[in-house]
């Protein structure tokens, strides 16, 4: 069974930081793409940050400069470095991973969220 538990998250002042981590367990074959999203009530949920395998990174506009995603694949987790914080920043924060159990089954598996509040 995989499981993707994440950590990290809490209550920061605008202009501060927050590292999100996302660790990811079970009987795996390999990991393709690694990403974050999140979500506010109300609202879809929205991607921040995406890191393939061996790929290029993406960031949606509104974090740009300010998060850096990275991977530790020996250790199969996902982390968001964000600086900067900004009230708007406020929301749900889901990772979610890319990865087969079985050389040809690949999905998508998600984490639980971890909640991040910006104060002004």
């Amino acid at each position: 069974q995989v499981q993707l538990v994440e950590s990290g998250g809490g209550l920061v002042q605008a202009g501060g930081s927050l590292r999100l981590s996302c660790a990811v367990s079970g009987n795996i074959f390999g990991i393709n793409s690694m990403g974050w999203y999140r979500q506010t009530p109300g609202k879809q949920r929205e991607l921040v940050a995406i890191l393939p395998d061996g790929g290029s990174t993406y960031y949606a506009d509104s974090v740009k400069g300010r998060f850096t995603i990275s991977r530790d694949n020996a250790r199969n987790t996902v982390y968001l470095q964000m600086n900067i914080l900004k009230p708007e920043d406020t929301a749900v924060y889901y990772c979610n991973a890319d990865l087969a159990t079985q050389p040809t089954i690949w999905r998508t598996y998600w984490g639980q969220g971890t909640q991040v509040t910006v104060s002004k």
